[in-house]
């Protein structure tokens, strides 16, 4: 039976990863730990969702992008992966994909319960993947759902069956050019919290096996959806798959398509079109 942890206020993101990195190195278990973490009675910082609404693009209001709880529930993800009895080192986690379900608009007078907990623990062709899977209710009723895909690289199982690949990065002349800048990750980091060593400089990211810094994938897919306009904010599910690492300072190419009522959207490199970077798919709810 899963033990709730109910938390007073949002975990120091900088704290929970100081010590991450100082336990890194700690022997793991195989299993996941048995908890989940919540926490009650959030309203929303209007600064800090006007600090996220610029940086990924969107339009500066009340509204809550579809993306924006996710941002609120990492805070709990981080706490949970970086205990000591979480079977990976929090440092040098990869993002591999991401599912968000809108279930109604959220504006920042909702007051909102977010809880977090780890399920999936699976085998991959490069390592071990899990999912932390976050839960927003609003006066008792769930009004947003996430799945996050992390991996842990390491020793893979070449059988391991994979995860959906989701749809192809569209063809075509580019709607978009976006140029990077190198600094992309640290101040997407003092937004989201996530100061993971991967997106800061390039000797933390060698330090975590990466040759060099990349950008948070939940910056470019806020982005993504930032560019789809008045559908960030409908009724919706968003899936975005991180193909490859956006390297930062970088220059990619951003293109567009639609399959019934599915808006797809992509972003893929520049200098090589046919290398996919990130993938997204956005489907209306039933009405």
């Amino acid at each position: 039976m899963t033990t709730v942890t109910d938390l007073a206020a949002p975990p120091r993101l900088a704290r929970v990863f100081a010590e991450a990195v100082v336990t890194a190195r700690l022997a793991k278990p195989r299993d996941l730990p048995d908890v989940a973490y919540r926490l009650s009675g959030q309203r929303v910082d209007r600064s800090h969702l006007l600090a996220y609404q610029r940086i990924c693009g969107f339009p500066v209001n009340d509204l809550l992008p579809a993306t924006y709880p996710h941002v609120l529930g990492f805070p709990l993800q981080a706490r949970l992966m970086g205990r000591r009895d979480f079977p990976f080192p929090l440092p040098g986690l990869l993002h591999t994909t991401q599912q968000v379900t809108a279930h109604r608009a959220l504006t920042a007078h909702d007051i909102l319960t977010v809880a977090v907990h780890a399920e999936r623990l699976r085998s991959h062709p490069r390592g071990r993947l899990v999912d932390l899977v976050t839960e927003v209710t609003s006066e008792g009723e769930v009004v947003w759902e996430g799945r996050s895909t992390y991996l842990h690289r390491g020793t893979g199982d070449a059988t391991a069956e994979r995860d959906e690949r989701g749809p192809a990065v569209p063809e075509g002349p580019p709607a978009a050019i976006w140029r990077v800048p190198r600094d992309i990750g640290r101040r997407y980091a003092r937004v989201s919290g996530d100061v993971n060593p991967i997106h800061l400089h390039p000797l933390t990211a060698r330090a975590m096996g990466l040759p060099t810094t990349i950008a948070h994938g939940m910056w470019s897919g806020g982005r993504l959806l930032a560019s789809l306009g008045h559908a960030a904010y409908e009724p919706s599910v968003a899936r975005l798959w991180f193909r490859k690492p956006l390297v930062i300072p970088g220059t990619v190419e951003v293109t567009y398509a639609t399959s019934g009522p599915v808006r797809i959207a992509g972003v893929r490199s520049r200098t090589d079109p046919p290398t996919e970077i990130v993938a997204l798919s956005l489907s209306p709810l039933p009405a």
